[in-house]
Formats: structure tokens, C-alpha cells, sequence
């Protein structure tokens, strides 16, 4: 605890930086970092050749695929191999650590690649001092002496990267309930009325199924504080957990790479990236850079407090777009404008003028977001056809309404439309972690298909 604290006092002193000494504490780092893998890393030694002394933006990207690829030659402690990493994995009990020393995290694999990510004692207070700058910024009292009661629906995975946190950080100085959102909704608003948090963490799309729970009288919490992550959070969710219970979410943008890359500030409510714990690149699909204002195909961060498996310029599938302006807040980190999803949510369809149209999941949260229903998703089928699932229609809207406000919508952005179904469901298919995310693809480039939903009955009524 003493650790974490004297790590966050550092980020702290960090917050106050001009923008100069931000910039050139970056330069330091990297440096450190790259000499680091250069000497003890033979993946990099090799990746690397020949561009030891070239500028970040010259070097090559490096995807999952090829940490995990060249697991063993990554990582710069040579006792660690990727068989006994995922051995640890399989019988893994929560405060395990691999060699007794290293936190192990690992992804769903949603993009077609799990991977399996190994952080040290001093990466892992990092980690758990990025998480606490966020909760920092939202107004918890980080200390010794103030006790705060959390509830995280989410994933219970153990190796997952809000689980391990999570077990970490609960104690007497944050008694934590962490339920799976995978659970019965009914079962989850029943722990939760028992347990009262005071501050709630979870998916983005589970916060908006809460709230509706809590508008409904069905749940009732108060808790002062609610942050949503890992989904894009929309402006109707965030409009949803506002009227439940009196304030919006504080929004939080992370990966089991990295862990807490951005979250939003007090003042000004933006999204800061952690510019000094990470160099984050937002590039097109050729990987080159595009300029504030702009979304890009993906991001290419370089974790500049990694050692143990370094990422220099690691892909992330995520399509944002950084901010023109600056925040009043007084933050020297740049602002994330806006997160579109990931590079996967970004639906291909027949163009009107020929080939094929990338259509943006903004396109369809524009339409979906604000129909009187609990929840949403499309699904792409193997033919191009949509599927439109929607959960809790109320108002008597008619499935031809959303049909044709979609349809209008795709023509604009230049679709060939295709076929349009919607479908009532009594929830919104989850994935096994408990996301609902809002676009899913049955085409065969598809990572994985989505799971089937259970028909809404007859009748039924939210």
C-alpha cells in the first residue's frame, strides 16, 4: 500500500507539468526503455536491427500476434517461457503469481489472438496507481484513513485485467463486491441492494441495463460515484446513469496491454490520455499519423514503464480521434474527443457507387441510441444482411421505424442497403467475459460469431 501511495504521489507531481517537461520526460523514457529491450530482449534485438537510433515513428508496428508469436525471445527474463505461462493460467488461483513474482494477465482473444501479458511488482503498482489516478480525478479520496465501498460488474475472469486489479486493490481500504456481468440481471441488482456501494464500476453497457434497474425501482443504490469502461460509452447511456442517480459516469478508456490509458477529468469531464506513462500514436490504416480531429484506423502505443515484456508501438484495434483544443482543466495530457470502437466494429457493406463502404459504429449508435429500448446490437450476417437485436422496447415503437431510420442512415454514407431484420430479445447476447457490444459480424472475416440470443416471449413487457 505504501508502494502505491509513493507511486501516485509521482503521478500527481506529474499532473502539474507544463506541457515542455511532459514532452521531454517522454524522450527520457523511451530511451531508457528502448536501451532496456535492446539489451535484454532478443526479439527486439533483431526487430530492430539496423533502427536502434531511429526515431519512434520509423520503427515497425508490433501486433499480438507476434508478441505471442515470439513470447519467449520478448520477454527480457530469461526463465520465462510462454508453455509454463499458460500452465500458471490454467490452474490459476486468484493472488497466484507466476515464478512468484510476476502478475499474469490475459485477453479474450475477440480479435482472433489471446494474448498473455506478464507485469513485475513495480509495472504492477503502476498499473494499480493508473487506476487510482482515475478514481483520483473523479473525486475518491486515495489515502490510508478514507474507506470507500466498490461494486465492479464486470468480469470475474481471474486473469483478466479488472479482476486481478481488483483483488489486489480490496481490503479494508476498499471493500470491493465484484459480481460477473454475465450473472442473472436479477441476481446482480439483489447483491447490490445488499451490499449499497458507493462507488459502482462497470461495463458501459451493464451501467445503462443498471440504471434502467434503478429507474424502474427495481435497484436501489446510491452510490456517489459511477465509472464505466472497456465499451464505448454512449451519449444516451451516459444521459441513462445521470437521471438513476444524480450524476453522470466517469468514463475510463483501458486495456489488458497497458491497463489505464485515458480517463476523464472533474473539471472539464474530457478524456486524458496517461501521456506519462504511455506514447500514444492514432494512425490511418497504413499506419501513418493523423491529426487531431481525425479518427484513425488504430492506435500504436509504446508502454513506457513495461520491462518485463516491453511494447514499443503495440497495436490497438481502436478507432479514436484525439481533441483540437485543450482542456480548461489545466491537465497537461492531450484529450481523447471521441472513441468509436474497435477496428473490428467498423461494418464493410456494399457501396451505391460500387465496391464496398467501411460504416462506423457511430453511424448506428446515431439511430439506435435514442429509441425508447434497454438495449441494442447489430449483427452482420454472412450475407451482408442486418440484424438488429433491441431488448425492453417501450413506447410502441414499430420495427418499420427502425428499419427505415437505419436505412435512411446507411444511404447517406454512401451503403447499398442491405437487408434490414429487427428482432426482440429479452437481453442483449453477452460475450463470455459479459460485454454486450453494440456491433457483431457473422461475415467470414469475422473473429468469432456472436452468441445466439433467447427469443422474446409473447407479451413481454420491460
Amino acid at each position: 500500500m505504501l508502494e502505491l501511495l509513493a507511486t501516485l504521489w509521482q503521478l500527481r507531481q506529474r499532473e502539474r507539468w507544463p506541457h515542455q517537461q511532459l514532452e521531454a520526460h517522454q524522450v527520457e523514457a523511451l530511451r531508457r526503455l528502448r536501451e532496456y529491450a535492446y539489451a535484454r530482449s532478443p526479439f527486439y534485438q533483431k526487430f530492430h536491427r539496423g533502427l536502434t537510433d531511429r526515431p519512434l515513428a520509423e520503427l515497425p508496428v508490433l501486433t499480438k500476434a507476434m508478441v505471442m508469436e515470439h513470447f519467449d525471445e520478448l520477454v527480457t527474463d530469461r526463465a520465462v517461457r510462454l508453455a509454463e505461462v499458460r500452465g500458471h493460467l490454467a490452474s490459476f488461483k486468484e493472488g497466484q503469481r507466476y515464478l512468484n513474482r510476476y502478475w499474469v494477465n490475459a485477453t479474450s482473444g475477440s480479435s482472433g489472438h489471446p494474448g498473455v501479458f506478464l507485469f513485475d511488482r513495480s509495472e504492477w503498482t503502476t498499473i494499480l496507481a493508473s487506476f487510482a489516478r482515475a478514481h483520483e480525478w473523479a473525486g475518491v479520496s486515495v489515502s490510508l484513513t478514507h474507506r470507500m465501498k466498490m461494486a465492479s460488474v464486470a468480469s470475474t475472469t481471474p486473469w483478466h485485467m479488472s479482476a486481478q486489479v481488483g483483488a489486489t486493490l480490496r481490503s479494508w481500504w476498499m471493500p470491493a463486491l465484484r459480481l460477473a456481468a454475465s450473472e442473472p440481471l436479477p441476481e446482480i441488482v439483489r447483491q447490490l441492494n445488499a451490499w449499497q456501494p458507493e462507488m459502482l464500476v462497470a461495463y458501459a453497457s451493464m451501467a445503462r441495463i443498471l440504471a434502467d434497474e434503478q429507474l424502474a425501482g427495481r435497484l436501489q443504490i446510491r452510490p456517489h460515484l459511477v465509472f464505466t469502461s472497456s465499451e464505448v460509452l454512449t451519449e444516451e447511456t451516459r444521459r441513462r446513469v445521470e437521471a438513476a442517480w444524480g450524476h453522470p459516469p466517469f468514463n475510463q478508456y483501458a486495456a489488458t496491454e497497458t491497463a489505464e490509458m485515458a480517463a476523464e477529468c472533474a473539471a472539464g469531464r474530457r478524456l486524458h490520455l496517461f501521456e506519462d506513462l504511455l506514447i500514444v500514436e492514432v494512425v490511418d490504416e497504413q499506419d501513418r499519423p493523423v491529426p487531431p480531429g481525425v479518427y484513425g484506423a488504430r492506435v500504436l502505443v509504446t508502454t513506457l514503464f513495461s520491462r518485463t515484456q516491453p511494447l514499443i508501438r503495440y497495436e490497438l484495434h481502436d478507432s479514436i480521434r484525439l481533441a483540437t483544443e485543450t482542456c480548461p482543466c489545466g491537465l497537461p495530457f492531450a484529450v481523447v474527443e471521441g472513441v468509436q470502437g474497435r477496428e473490428e466494429d467498423t461494418l464493410s457493406l456494399p457501396a451505391s457507387a460500387g465496391g464496398r463502404v467501411a460504416i462506423q459504429p457511430l453511424v448506428f449508435s446515431r439511430v439506435l441510441d435514442i429509441i425508447p429500448a434497454s438495449g441494442w446490437q447489430v449483427v452482420q450476417e454472412a450475407d451482408d444482411g442486418l440484424t438488429v437485436l433491441v431488448s425492453g422496447v417501450r413506447d410502441g415503437l414499430a420495427d418499420q421505424t427502425i428499419v427505415a431510420r437505419l436505412r435512411e442512415a446507411l444511404t447517406a454514407h454512401g451503403a447499398l442497403v442491405p437487408r434490414v431484420t429487427v428482432q426482440r430479445v429479452v437481453a442483449i447476447p453477452k460475450t463470455a467475459a459479459g460485454k454486450a457490444p453494440l456491433i457483431r459480424s457473422n461475415r467470414s472475416s469475422a473473429a468469432s460469431p456472436p452468441a445466439m440470443p433467447d427469443p422474446e416471449p409473447t407479451g413481454w413487457h420491460p
